[in-house]
């Protein structure tokens, strides 16, 4: 009987801890993470953009693009690279193409499929490759 006692009082107790260290989770949407807005500042830029390697190749990014938040809500990247914005940044505006849906229908705002930048664009990086290269550009391409 007294183990069985000790036994419920210690389940008991665990129970209550667990629940008493939980932190909640709040459902206010402006605390949320899409309404965190990171410092952002028009760098100089410090390098030309990158020359391409092959044909079709998405340019690369040649500025850091660390918290920068792209969600379905907001894209940071067209802070700067809009075509109404390119002109007061002086950023690359986004080509044409982001603007088609698939049926090659033109539309006045940049297309879900070419919304989330980082999908096809990299941030150049001059570092040492983690393991050999032996990558070649194109003929007529790259530096």
């Amino acid at each position: 009987m007294m183990k069985k006692t000790l036994l419920i009082l210690t389940a008991l107790y665990s129970t209550s801890a667990l629940t008493n260290n939980t932190d909640l989770i709040g459902n206010n949407l402006n605390e949320s993470p899409e309404n965190v807005a990171p410092a952002f500042h028009n760098p100089p830029k410090e390098v030309d953009v990158p020359a391409l390697n092959y044909v079709n190749q998405p340019p690369m990014i040649p500025h850091s693009v660390k918290g920068y938040q792209v969600t379905k809500n907001n894209n940071q990247c067209l802070n700067c690279h809009s075509p109404e914005n390119s002109r007061v940044t002086g950023a690359t505006r986004i080509s044409p193409t982001h603007f088609m849906d698939r049926n090659g229908n033109i539309n006045g705002d940049a297309s879900p499929r070419r919304y989330f930048c980082l999908q096809c664009h990299v941030t150049q990086s001059d570092v040492e490759p983690i393991i050999p290269n032996q990558f070649k550009p194109m003929k007529g391409y790259g530096k």
